[in-house]
């Protein structure tokens, strides 16, 4: 993807260009370099450089930020990491330790590589045969996979924070497909100033807390009538929400930015 294409680049060089601040994009649109004065600071895919490594690590692996939030109480949707067969010593007795997930939720399970993909590579699967060919088919790009219990999900709405503040809270209306994911389809919309918000940001809040990170997107879920995390990413991406409110995409960037040269 070339860097005008993205909506992220677009507001990252706006912002330097109202501000005066050197912007060089490179690497076909993935890697921003900002200069002010002596100082410089780098923008790589959607991640700003506000968060710490490990932060942005446990974000990056859904088992890791799972993990946290069971430790933390903090309502989720439960995701257990198994590793590729490449990863031997990782990986023994992992087959059968599947199946017997699968077998402990009837209904289904999803299976998903561990690190994000904007919904590609995700599976519901319900027998033994489709969840060893769903694993096989995410072991040959990624080193570990994830399994979370399926879920009727009722609603998904994203919590776009800074500083436990938040920036854009919308619910992603789903098409046919049964994921959420925008890039598959679904659509933005802004929810209201009312409980749900705020049950959704209050949740966010202390999700991002849990893996002590700082700029992030939080994925919350209504299954069964309780509001759960289900993911939280580091990398914010606001592609397809900037199709529709660009002027809240550009004053979210811009928020995140006053941080970076705070």
């Amino acid at each position: 993807m070339s860097g005008s294409n993205r909506i992220f680049v677009d507001a990252i060089t706006k912002y330097c260009a109202d501000r005066g601040i050197a912007c060089e994009v490179t690497s076909q649109g993935w890697l921003i370099v900002m200069t002010r004065d002596d100082t410089r600071h780098f923008a790589l895919g959607y991640d700003l450089g506000l968060n710490s490594a490990i932060s942005h690590r446990i974000a990056s692996d859904k088992a890791a930020t799972s993990d946290i939030l069971a430790m933390s109480d903090i309502p989720h949707i439960a995701h257990t990491q198994f590793s590729s067969p490449v990863l031997a010593n990782y990986a023994r007795g992992q087959p059968e330790a599947m199946r017997d997930l699968l077998r402990q939720h009837p209904q289904g399970v999803v299976v998903k590589p561990n690190e994000g993909t904007s919904g590609r590579l995700v599976f519901k699967v319900t027998s033994e045969a489709d969840l060893d060919e769903a694993a096989q088919k995410i072991f040959v790009s990624h080193l570990s996979l994830a399994i979370s219990p399926f879920v009727e999900i009722e609603k998904e709405v994203r919590v776009v924070m800074i500083d436990d503040t938040p920036l854009a809270v919308y619910a992603k209306q789903r098409g046919a497909d049964w994921r959420h994911n925008l890039d598959l389809g679904a659509q933005p919309v802004l929810l209201p100033s009312g409980a749900t918000r705020d049950a959704c940001v209050a949740l966010a809040i202390i999700a991002a807390q849990a893996i002590g990170i700082r700029f992030a997107s939080v994925d919350i879920v209504r299954a069964a009538g309780e509001w759960k995390v289900l993911e939280i990413n580091s990398g914010v991406m606001m592609e397809t929400l900037g199709r529709y409110h660009p002027e809240l995409v550009q004053a979210a960037y811009t928020a995140a930015l006053d941080k970076v040269f705070a």
